[in-house]
């Protein structure tokens, strides 16, 4: 991960993928909530998120964001720092939105993914895994780099400082 050119590519690379992903759950629309019973059935207990990619996503998520805060230590700067002055830290702040893609993207999956659990086998039921759907869609809620999008918020709240603007940040 410390090459970061190349680390920036293959994060362009597996965002894209996370987004691909996401479409193709799409296509499970198409199938009646009674024939999915069918297909549960031979999903037994499994779901994605047992899946080596996913929890491949599960183990690397940290470490990405691990290194980045290593980088921006390095250089003696916060993420605020960092986005504030964005053109003497390109490299930190292409892997910060990247970052940020990622989350999201992984975020828009879960969205999907609940959306298409409620709407194929409901929201009040127990999943392939034993537990509740409802546990599924409070996941939708985290976020692996909160601080990367606090940061959205220190930012905004310190521009209308600067303008002199009030601003009510909760």
């Amino acid at each position: 991960l410390r090459e970061l050119a190349a680390t920036l590519r293959l994060l362009r690379r597996t965002t894209k993928c996370l987004e691909l992903l996401a479409d193709q759950l799409h296509m499970l629309k198409h199938i009646s909530p009674w024939e999915y019973q069918e297909v549960r059935r031979v999903l037994g207990h499994g779901s994605g998120f047992d899946s080596p990619g996913f929890r491949r996503v599960r183990e690397v998520s940290p470490e990405l964001g691990q290194v980045f805060h290593e980088l921006l230590r390095e250089q003696g700067i916060t993420v605020v720092e960092m986005y504030q002055r964005g053109r003497e830290f390109e490299d930190l702040y292409q892997l910060a939105e990247l970052l940020i893609e990622w989350d999201e993207r992984l975020t828009l999956w879960r969205v999907h993914h609940y959306k298409l659990v409620e709407r194929i086998i409901g929201d009040s039921v127990v999943g392939t895994q034993g537990t509740p759907v409802e546990v599924l869609g409070n996941l939708v809620h985290k976020t692996r780099y909160p601080e990367l999008w606090r940061a959205r918020n220190e930012l905004t709240a310190l521009s209308h400082e600067r303008d002199g603007d009030r601003l009510i940040v909760r």
